[in-house]
């Protein structure tokens, strides 16, 4: 019986090719603030730049269609990240006595 050498080459002549892995990249959610008829609009604004890092007007317009249409997209994100900005504004708005929504959906 040979003796196995583990710094030999024993591959006997075998062509091997290394293996490419198949990456995808991750899915990608939207973050979306809901309207309601309580939390003022200079709130939602100061979230939207504070949170989302928006400039005031594009915060503006995000926070007026938000207003006007019932629902605003914040941002886009992967998973972990939309569940943690999610979670910090739900609980500011909370600390902050308003009833302003924000939740997530797989795009």
């Amino acid at each position: 019986m040979a003796e196995f050498e583990p710094y030999k080459n024993n591959d006997q002549g075998l062509a091997v090719q290394p293996a490419k892995p198949q990456l995808k990249k991750p899915p990608l959610y939207k973050v979306i603030l809901l309207n309601d008829d309580f939390t003022p609009m200079a709130f939602v604004i100061d979230i939207l730049m504070h949170f989302f890092g928006m400039p005031e007007d594009m915060a503006t317009r995000v926070m007026l269609q938000i207003h006007t249409q019932g629902i605003g997209v914040c941002g886009t994100y992967t998973k972990d990240v939309a569940e943690t900005k999610v979670s910090i504004v739900n609980e500011y708005s909370r600390e902050h006595q308003h009833p302003l929504l924000c939740s997530m959906e797989e795009m």
